[in-house]
C-alpha cells in the first residue's frame, strides 16, 4: 500500500473515532478542535434526531438520561451498514438486540421492534399488482386480497400498553397487525389468536375465503363448519371495512 494512502487510512481511522467518542479518542493531528467539534456535534444529533423520532415510547419511558446513555453507546459501539439515515433505526433495533450493555428492562427490545414497525410499514414499497381486486366479488366466493403494507407480529411483552405508567414485570403475549390504510395513515390493531392465525393463513395467498375458513376450523377442532363459515366471513368483512383486506380477486 503507497504510503499516502496507508497515511490516508489512518486518519480516516482516528477521524472516525473522534466523531464516535470525542472524549476518549484524540482528534487527528492537524485538525481544528472547534472544527471537529462541529462535525462531532452534528454526527450526535443526527442519529439522535432519527433515534428520537422513531422510539418516543422507549425514549419516554427509560427516561432522558438512561436513553441518552443509551444511544451514546450505540454510536461509540455500532459500526453502521446503511448510507439511509432512515434505516438508523433499524441498525439500533438491530444492535440492541444482539449487543446492548446489560441493565435493561426485559421487554425493551420488544418495544423498540414495535416502535419500528410504523416506520417499517409506513415505507413499505407496495407494487401496483399488489392491491388488484375484482370489482363486485362477494368474500364469500372470491380470494381474499391482503392490504401489501403490513406486518403480523407477535410479542411475549404487552408492547401496545407499555409506557411511563406502565412497566410490565412479567411477560404477557400479545399479537398485534401494523398496517397503512387508503389514507397512508399507519394503523396498529391488537388481534386474538384465532384472527392472527386467520391473516397468517391469507398471507399465503391464492385460496378461497371457503378453503382458508375450512382450513381454519380444521386446525380449531371446530366441528359445525356451517357456523364457523358464517363466524368467519363476518370476521373477513370486518378486516375489509378497516383496510386490512383490499376486497377480492376472483377465485
Amino acid at each position: 500500500m503507497p504510503e499516502h494512502a496507508s497515511s490516508l487510512a489512518d486518519f480516516q481511522r482516528s477521524f472516525g473515532a473522534h466523531l464516535r467518542t470525542p472524549r476518549k479518542s484524540p482528534r487527528p493531528g492537524g485538525t481544528p478542535a472547534r472544527r471537529m467539534a462541529v462535525y462531532a456535534e452534528l454526527v450526535h444529533n443526527n442519529i439522535t434526531g432519527f433515534l428520537d423520532t422513531c422510539f418516543p415510547v422507549a425514549r419516554q419511558t427509560l427516561g432522558e438520561k438512561r436513553w441518552s446513555r443509551l444511544v451514546k453507546r450505540f454510536i461509540a459501539t455500532h459500526l453502521g451498514e446503511t448510507p439511509y439515515f432512515r434505516e438508523i433505526p433499524l441498525e439500533f433495533l438491530g444492535w440492541f438486540q444482539s449487543a446492548a450493555p446489560a441493565g435493561y428492562p426485559a421487554w425493551l427490545a420488544s418495544l423498540l421492534h414495535y416502535e419500528w414497525a410504523e416506520l417499517a410499514v409506513d415505507t413499505m414499497p407496495v407494487a401496483a399488482g399488489d392491491l388488484r381486486i375484482d370489482a363486485g366479488v362477494p368474500m364469500k366466493e372470491g380470494i381474499p386480497v391482503l392490504n401489501p403494507a403490513m406486518l403480523l407480529l407477535a410479542y411475549d411483552w404487552p408492547v401496545q400498553r407499555i409506557g411511563p405508567t406502565c412497566r410490565p414485570r412479567k411477560p404477557a403475549p400479545v399479537q398485534v397487525l401494523v398496517y397503512r390504510d387508503a389514507g397512508d395513515v399507519v394503523r396498529f390493531m391488537q388481534l386474538n389468536a384465532v384472527t392472527a392465525r386467520l391473516i397468517a393463513l391469507l398471507q399465503g395467498g391464492g385460496k378461497p375465503s371457503d378453503e382458508v375458513l375450512a382450513q381454519l376450523a380444521n386446525e380449531l377442532g371446530y366441528a359445525d363448519r356451517a357456523a364457523f363459515r358464517g363466524f368467519g366471513l363476518g370476521v373477513l368483512q370486518d378486516l375489509q371495512r378497516e383496510g386490512v383486506l383490499l376486497g377480492c380477486r376472483a377465485a
